[in-house]
């Protein structure tokens, strides 16, 4: 198998794996609910930014493809 179909095999798997994991809830009650996301309520206005949140899964992300490349 050539270097790109291996690279679109494994993060289809990778994306049906966090598609199962949210699908079956896990993580509901921390995932973006984390010290350091932003939430905001006045009245009837709600602004949530879960910036922590974010930077894990990106950081997760990132070391999942550095160590398929190697």
């Amino acid at each position: 198998m050539n270097e790109p179909g291996k690279m679109l095999f494994i993060i289809g798997l990778m994306i049906a794996l966090v598609g199962l994991l949210v699908w079956s809830g896990f993580g509901k009650g921390w995932l973006g609910r984390m010290p350091g996301d932003i939430h905001y309520t006045k009245g009837n206005f709600s602004f949530h930014f879960p910036v922590v949140t974010c930077l894990l899964i990106s950081v997760a992300l990132t070391f999942l493809i550095w160590l398929f490349q190697k």
